[in-house]
Formats: structure tokens, C-alpha cells, sequence
């Protein structure tokens, strides 16, 4: 629908921007903290955390810490986290075992997570490269990532986080049919309300070099992730994508990466009017805090304008690594 704009004078349309107050009346779009999904990395230890050096502000911390750090969020009204392994290299291998393992550090931290703030929703990653000696998300057979072999996994590792108190598992590891098995098997393992977040438009993007060092996988990774992650030239096939899972059980979809790819957020929302997230994925992260501890960005200014974007694209929330600082100055 073209918009009926009158002729100069009628229409001056500066007069709605002439103040704070007329501008917030009318906002087409509105940042909340409720909005954002604060992914957060654990690692083995107690009282502990580290830094990531090539994400500034970012660190990995013990599950004790975890506790904490769920209670802060809370105050501030993020109300979803999402949890990310460090795993030791003793405990990634070829069968990637401890993916499954009840006492792994991403259920442990679920538990964790759930018995200090019970009300905050506990999203889950589900890949295997947190454990295979590989790096890659899905198991390597002479050379090749296999994909039902690897889905089997990937139920095993959906209903061991379930089990832990999940509340959104969200398959990241881009595997065919992984949507449908996953489901399927919550509903016969009585966890029919566990939503799934799919990341069902996950690109083989050069904007997630920070996330692999947070995870201790860049040095694992042998070769790259193009035979199952998506090519950034489409966006049709991001449609077939997304329309797939959505029909074998997700509750949501994600693209990622976020801010390269808002005109596939855009499709999405208006395809197919489901709950739509984007990841600001950390080299989204990284890039504008580096500019701003140059001197070269206002840091709050860029962060509030760029998960802004992602409103106006459609999104119904976000994946950030800014979602503390960004409830901050939201709540003033």
C-alpha cells in the first residue's frame, strides 16, 4: 500500500520529530530488555571466569558464576539466556560422548540456572562441535560431515538438555531431518512443551571467528563448514529452509548471521509470520566494540541502533552479547 503523504505545506514532516516526546509517540518500533536472548559461555571450575580477548567485555564463567550472572539478568528484565559449552580437549572426540552426558557443563548449568532464577527461560546450543575433536557439528567420516548419523546424536543430546530443565533447545548444527527427529522424540519421551528455537537459516559466515575462540574450537576445526551451512549469496533457499522445519515441529526460527542478513529476516517475518530471531553473532559484536574503544563509534549509541534494526526487520528478539549492557541503558 503506497502512503498517502499530502503536498508541502500540508505535510511538513519534521513536525512529528520535534521533540523526545512526539518522537517516542510515534516509534514505529521499541526496544525492550524482554527482547534479547543473552548468550553466555560456561567453562569447568568454580568462582572463576575469563576473558575472551577478541570479545571485549565477554567472558567465559564457571556455572557457580552462571547463578549470578542469571540473577543480574533477571533484575534487569532480560528474561532469556542461552548457554554455550568451553570443553575441555580431553573431552572432545570422534564420538562425541559428553554432547549427551548428564553432568556435562551446559546441563549443569541449565540445573544451575533454573534453581537460582526458576522464571528465566534456559535456551540451549545443539551442535557437536563443542566436542568433536574435529570442530564440526556433526560427525566426520572420511572426510565427511554425515548427517543422520549425526541427527541420532543430536536427539541424544536434545533430550539430555531437556531432561537437565531446558526450556528452548535450539539446533544450530544446520543437519537435514534434525527438526522432526528432535521433535519426535520429545513428544515420546513425555517433553511435548520443550519449544525449539531452529536456527533454520544459519550461513557459512566469516562474522563467527570470535564465537570459536569463546568455545575453544578455531584451533580444532579441520576444513570449513560449506557443505552444511548455508551460502550467503541465497535467500530462497532460507525460505525452503525455514518453511521445512516450521513444518517438522520448530516453534521459531533463527537467522544468523543478524546484521548482514535483516533482508532475510524481513522474508521470514512476512513469509511466514512465525517467531523470528536473529543471532548478532560475535564478529557483529567485536567489529563495534573495537570501533568504539578506538574512539571511532559511540558504543551505546551503535548498539541500541543496531538491535534496533533488527526490530524494524521484522525480528520478535535477539541473540546479543550485548543484552546486559543494552537493558542498562534502556532501564536509564
Amino acid at each position: 500500500m503506497t502512503p498517502l503523504v499530502p503536498s508541502f505545506p500540508a505535510a511538513r514532516l519534521r513536525r512529528l520529530r520535534k521533540s523526545p516526546a512526539l518522537r517516542a509517540m510515534v516509534s514505529e518500533n521499541h526496544l525492550s530488555p524482554a527482547d534479547f536472548i543473552w548468550p553466555v559461555f560456561v567453562m569447568a571450575g568454580s568462582d572463576d571466569e575469563t576473558a575472551i580477548p577478541s570479545m571485549p567485555g565477554v567472558t567465559r564463567k564457571t556455572v557457580d558464576r552462571i547463578a549470578e550472572a542469571a540473577r543480574e539478568a533477571a533484575d534487569l528484565g532480560v528474561q532469556a539466556m542461552c548457554i554455550f559449552p568451553y570443553t575441555a580437549m580431553e573431552h572432545r572426540t570422534e564420538d562425541c560422548a559428553e554432547a549427551w552426558n548428564p553432568d556435562n557443563l551446559s546441563n549443569r548449568a541449565i540445573r544451575t540456572i533454573k534453581d537460582a532464577v526458576p522464571e528465566m527461560a534456559v535456551m540451549t546450543d545443539i551442535a557437536l562441535d563443542p566436542y568433536n575433536i574435529n570442530g564440526h557439528d556433526g560427525f566426520v567420516e572420511n572426510g565427511e560431515i554425515v548427517n543422520d548419523r549425526t541427527v541420532d546424536a543430536l536427539v541424544k543430546m536434545a533430550l539430555a538438555q531437556a531432561e537437565a530443565g531446558a526450556d528452548i533447545l535450539g539446533p544450530s548444527d544446520m543437519m537435514d531431518g534434525r527438526i522432526g527427529a528432535i521433535r519426535t522424540a520429545l513428544e515420546e519421551n513425555h517433553n511435548p512443551d520443550v519449544a525449539i528455537l531452529s536456527y533454520s537459516a544459519k550461513y557459512a559466515s566469516a562474522f563467527y571467528g570470535p564465537f570459536r575462540d569463546a568455545v575453544g574450537a578455531s584451533s580444532a576445526l579441520k576444513g570449513d563448514k560449506k557443505t552444511y551451512q548455508m551460502q550467503p549469496a541465497n535467500s530462497d533457499e532460507a525460505m525452503r529452509l525455514i518453511a521445512r522445519d516450521i513444518s517438522e515441529g520448530a516453534d521459531m526460527v533463527m537467522v544468523k548471521p543478524g546484521m548482514p542478513y535483516l533482508d532475510i529476516c524481513r522474508r521470514a517475518k512476512d513469509t511466514f509470520g512465525v517467531p523470528t530471531f536473529a543471532y548478532q553473532v560475535s564478529g557483529e559484536y567485536a567489529m563495534l566494540t573495537a570501533a568504539a574503544q578506538n574512539g571511532w563509534l559511540d558504543r551505546e549509541k551503535v548498539m541500541l541502533e543496531s538491535l534496533l534494526a533488527f526490530k524494524r526487520a521484522g525480528c520478535d528478539g535477539i541473540l546479543t552479547y550485548f543484552a546486559i549492557d543494552a537493558a542498562k541503558a534502556l532501564n536509564g
